[in-house]
């Protein structure tokens, strides 16, 4: 009985442990950043947005993703829309209101910003030095994810 409990237990924890996508916050990796250089991939997206909903719920549910992101980069889940102040690389970004209850985060314009719109989704990278390296704005699905994070190991 004891075995079949122990044997329940680690099914369990490889099912389910080493699948989850650790998504950390930008000052989380400021601080990482001084321990182990990695280059970090950030996701922006907001709640409205279909394909933003359609990645977290597909491409960022492939296995081989989220091994690789777990194992060679640090990512951030970043809701554009988020009210926090939020300080990232000795800098602090706040929620700018454009509206009634409409806004967007002074960090999602700094990072996805491209020909001056910024279109969601948004995959931002940057390297070890917090440089952007990479601005992607559209859907990307597993395959076409898995040649990116191929090609930023590079």
């Amino acid at each position: 009985m004891k075995k079949l409990a122990l044997m329940i237990f680690f099914l369990g924890i490889t099912s389910t442990g080493f699948c989850q996508l650790k998504s950390r916050s930008f000052e989380e990796v400021d601080s990482l950043q001084q321990i182990q250089k990695k280059k970090i991939v950030v996701f922006i997206h907001t709640d409205w947005c279909q394909f933003c909903q359609r990645m977290k719920n597909t491409t960022f549910k492939n296995e081989e993703i989220i091994e690789d992101l777990n194992s060679n980069f640090y990512f951030i889940d970043f809701n554009a829309e988020e009210k926090r102040n939020i300080t990232f690389n000795d800098q602090t970004f706040k929620y700018q209101p454009s509206g009634n209850n409409v806004g967007v985060h002074e960090l999602a314009l700094q990072l996805g910003t491209m020909n001056n719109q910024i279109v969601y989704p948004v995959l931002c990278v940057l390297n070890e030095k917090n440089e952007i390296i990479l601005q992607y704005s559209n859907y990307l699905n597993a395959k076409d994810f898995k040649l990116v994070l191929e090609k930023l190991k590079e």
